[in-house]
């Protein structure tokens, strides 16, 4: 009949990986890892912290949108929630990182990028 084990024994090196390519073959996952950082990773970690940095300069009298497309100002501010007069004495509470940016990156329009303001 048929037996394995004498297979195995007979091709035992054709089926083996081959030996001493061990770092080599580590270098396309490293040269993927190594695009994905410069591409994707760093300038999310950018953007992100240029947004906490923004929210943490928050001042009253801002003009602000929030990610769900609230235009407002700023009319009081704690550590977690923002105070925003959407209206004439129409005040809502939204918390703080839901603020996206001023009024003004969100009306520069689709062809800019909008950025959080200065202060």
């Amino acid at each position: 009949m048929f037996d394995v084990a004498k297979v195995f024994a007979e091709n035992g090196a054709a089926g083996a990986a081959p030996q001493g390519g061990g770092l080599l073959s580590f270098l396309p996952l490293v040269l993927i890892f190594v695009v994905f950082y410069f591409l994707l990773i760093r300038p999310q970690q950018k953007k992100a912290k240029a947004q906490m940095e923004y929210l943490s300069k928050l001042q009253k009298g801002d003009k602000v949108v929030t990610t769900g497309g609230l235009y407002g100002e700023i009319t009081g501010l704690t550590d977690k929630v923002v105070t925003l007069e959407i209206a004439d004495n129409v005040r809502v509470k939204v918390a703080r990182q839901y603020i996206l940016g001023s009024t003004d990156s969100a009306i520069a329009g689709p062809d800019e990028a909008p950025k959080p303001a200065a202060g």
